[in-house]
């Protein structure tokens, strides 16, 4: 009994967020959008991604970090990781009304990726 409290503290304890972003962004149509997501030191050379859709679980990543501070970019999305700032940066390209959704910024890592939900709008 004394282990598997333990076992969920602990669980608790990594799935505690180190990172943060906008819960809600939006820009007009035809425009870039620039979604700031925030990590805690130590995160720096995680691959971070992006990913759309509402549920967590199977969202579609567009986009994703080689570890290091070069831009990625897909089609109209890139991304871009500052280890200074402790920040990546997605950036959308000619926004259009399909691009309304539930997204999230993640940090891969061992077993379960962190992650924050961010809505954009028009």
């Amino acid at each position: 009994q004394h282990f598997l409290f333990l076992l969920k503290f602990v669980y608790m304890l990594l799935s505690c967020s180190t990172m943060w972003g906008p819960k809600v962004i939006s820009g007009p149509e035809g425009s870039s959008l620039t979604v700031p997501c925030h990590y805690d030191p130590g995160w720096e050379t995680y691959y971070k991604w992006w990913c759309q859709g509402a549920d967590w679980g199977s969202c579609k990543i567009l986009v994703k970090t080689t570890g290091t501070e070069q831009e990625v970019k897909k089609g109209r999305v890139s991304i871009r990781d500052n280890h200074t700032e402790h920040i990546f940066t997605i950036t959308i390209k000619k926004l259009r009304e399909d691009d309304e959704d539930f997204y999230w910024c993640g940090i891969e890592r061992f077993l379960t990726d962190l992650g924050v939900q961010v809505k954009v709008s028009l």
